[in-house]
């Protein structure tokens, strides 16, 4: 039914379900083997072996039997019942002759045919006792077998007594009474399976019943998760498509940032502006898990056959490829491995500190762990490429490794001050970004419109490159970003 609605069970519920469940797995076959063994000493004609193989027997079958006594049972089977639609009306098993009265009952109210249900059925349709004798059977059974043990015990300890008396009849009776024993057993222990699995069947149905609930009252918010993470996804994606292109084309020349592409990969740095106030912070979190989505994508560079350049995507959530597309003179640029086909690998991160007026209110009243916390794990991972590329590239590969014992101090740098929770701390952000640009990253600076917070900040950025990079006179240095920001 498409009007199906899935019903609370509290976490104590829940957590009663799996109890049952598992009590059920650990018992079950332990009163089994026991049963096996109480016949393998009535076979033996054991007394004591039956003795102690009855015991345990009859241990495990009370703790069997008490792990039901739950109301927990009882009222998931009706809800359980209530919640299938179309099943046929079932009724418990009757004596033969019984069922012969109880069908020509049936074929006077319904002289048709067998009816079977439309829709949902309403609790009066349903035996509410049906489970609690089903689940007492196994204790009937249990006495059944207590009997038949007792007395074929006391049968036995009168023959004993009997055999003191007329040592000839005994040889006659020792042949026959192992059979016996056996024989007056087996299908009492038979009964007693069959009623445990039944109770076994439907409470292991109805307590996954009671387990799935919880699942399905969730479904709908994780469709709207997945969406939503799809949808920043996307997004992320998109800008990260343009920034490896840009990148690609600006480095085709430089033979150690191309050699760094295919070996280690290519760090892809984001910078957040976001507050961790209000709906700002939902934003950062949206961000941090679009941004850590990346990893599992790869690119992968092909010669363009036609005029159209646009980036080919394969692949699904698990695992995307984005092929790249070069003209021939372009593509012969490349290294043998790139032309090859190799995938190249992306490593994402995210630094975010809050700067404007709201972030002064999460550092007052209200909390800055999700920057924190973000700020750390990325770390970890600017760390893990660092280590990747001291390990597979050369020392001298690029410029900017000719002293290496600068990218070792900024790295702690930053981690002193990611350490130090100090507010709107734009340290952080400088240090990530000089990294990326000394490791030959790919940079995104972002806040929530990019207009205020990202043009300020890339401005001034612009304006540190041409000072640092391109012999700005720090006399022209103001002048430059005031132009820069008209």
């Amino acid at each position: 039914s498409t009007g199906y609605q899935c019903i609370y069970y509290s976490p104590e519920n829940t957590a009663k379900a799996k109890e049952v469940l598992s009590n059920i797995n650990h018992l079950q076959p332990l009163i089994s083997s026991h049963a096996d063994l109480l016949l393998n000493s009535a076979s033996q004609h054991s007394p004591d072996s039956l003795k102690n193989s009855l015991k345990m027997l009859s241990e495990k079958t009370e703790l069997f039997v008490h792990a039901f006594k739950d109301q927990l049972v009882r009222s998931a089977l009706l809800a359980l019942y209530t919640a299938r639609p179309g099943c046929p009306l079932k009724k418990p098993a009757v004596p033969r002759n019984s069922a012969e009265e109880g069908g020509d009952l049936q074929h006077q109210d319904h002289p048709s045919q067998i009816k079977r249900q439309d829709s949902i059925p309403h609790h009066s349709e349903y035996d509410e006792e049906e489970w609690d004798r089903v689940w007492a059977n196994v204790g009937k059974s249990l006495n059944c077998v207590i009997a038949m043990v007792d007395r074929l015990l006391e049968k036995d300890v009168s023959n004993s007594k009997e055999s003191e008396n007329d040592p000839s009849a005994a040889d006659c009776k020792v042949l026959h009474t192992g059979g016996d024993w056996y024989e007056q057993l087996y299908p009492l222990v038979i009964t007693l399976k069959d009623c445990m699995g039944e109770v076994v069947t439907r409470a292991k149905q109805s307590m996954a019943f009671v387990l799935l609930q919880e699942l399905a009252c969730g479904l709908p918010q994780c469709l709207m998760l997945t969406l939503r993470r799809d949808i920043v996804f996307s997004q992320a994606l998109a800008g990260l498509v343009c920034g490896f292109i840009i990148k690609l084309h600006t480095g085709l020349h430089d033979q150690g940032f191309l050699q760094q592409l295919h070996t280690v990969g290519l760090l892809v740095q984001y910078e957040g502006l976001l507050s961790t106030y209000s709906e700002e912070a939902g934003m950062l979190e949206d961000m941090a898990v679009g941004i850590s989505d990346l990893q599992k994508v790869m690119f992968k560079v092909i010669e363009a056959k036609s005029e159209d350049f646009l980036p080919i995507i394969t692949g699904r959530r698990e695992h995307y490829v984005i092929e790249v597309q070069l003209p021939a003179k372009m593509f012969e640029l490349l290294p043998q491995e790139i032309k090859e086909g190799k995938l190249l690998r992306m490593y994402p991160v995210l630094f975010n500190v809050g700067i404007n007026e709201q972030q002064t209110l999460a550092e007052r009243f209200g909390d800055t762990t999700l920057q924190e916390n973000i700020n750390q794990e990325n770390l970890e991972l600017l760390k893990e490429y660092y280590k990747l590329f001291t390990e597979k590239m050369p020392p001298d590969c690029l410029p900017h490794f000719q002293e290496q014992n600068d990218l070792k101090g900024l790295l702690e740098n930053l981690h002193q001050n990611i350490q130090a929770k100090k507010r709107k701390n734009v340290e952080i952000m400088w240090l990530a970004a000089t990294i990326c640009r000394k490791l030959n990253g790919v940079r995104f600076t972002c806040c929530k419109s990019a207009k205020d917070r990202t043009s300020m900040s890339v401005t001034l950025e612009q304006c540190s490159i041409l000072r640092d990079e391109h012999q700005l006179h720090k006399d022209f240095f103001i002048r430059a970003l005031d132009c820069m920001r008209r």
